[in-house]
C-alpha cells in the first residue's frame, strides 16, 4: 500500500527533522534505525541486570534475618555462628577461643559456644571499652 503522504517528524536517534511516508517511521535513515534498535536492546539487558542484581539483594537480606533468627533462638552455637552473633570473623573468635578470652567447649573437632556465655562476655566487654 503505497502512498503520497509526507509527514514531518523528528528522528528518535539523532533527533533531526525528517520527512517520513508512513505515520510509524521513528527514525530518519537506516542508520539512525539500527542505534535505535541496538540502544533499546542494551537497555533491555541493563534493566534485566538491574533487576537480577536486585533480587540477589533482597534474597540475601531474606536469608540474613532467617539465619539471625535461627540464631537468635540456639541455646549453642558454633563458630560461625557466635562469630556472626558478635559481628567479627571466626578466625578472631577462634584466636579468642584459645586465648581463654571467650568460653567454650571443643565437640569433636567443632567449637561449641554457650549463647548465655557469649552475651555475658560481650557484655563484659562493652562495659570495658
Amino acid at each position: 500500500m503505497s502512498s503520497n503522504m509526507r509527514i514531518l517528524k523528528i528522528c528518535e536517534c539523532c533527533i533531526k527533522d525528517f520527512i517520513a511516508r508512513r505515520t510509524t517511521s521513528k527514525c530518519c535513515s537506516y542508520t539512525c534505525n539500527k542505534r535505535l534498535y541496538k540502544s533499546k536492546i542494551r537497555d533491555e539487558k541493563i534493566k534485566k541486570c538491574e533487576k537480577e542484581t536486585q533480587d540477589k539483594k533482597m534474597l540475601a537480606a531474606a536469608t540474613i534475618e532467617q539465619t539471625n533468627s535461627v540464631i537468635n533462638s540456639k541455646q549453642y552455637l558454633i563458630l560461625k555462628e557466635a562469630a556472626l552473633l558478635i559481628n567479627i570473623s571466626p578466625l578472631t573468635l577462634r584466636r579468642w577461643t584459645l586465648a581463654g578470652k571467650m568460653p567454650a567447649s571443643k565437640i569433636g573437632k567443632k567449637w561449641v559456644y554457650k549463647r548465655k556465655e557469649i552475651d555475658e562476655t560481650t557484655m563484659l566487654e562493652s562495659k570495658h571499652a
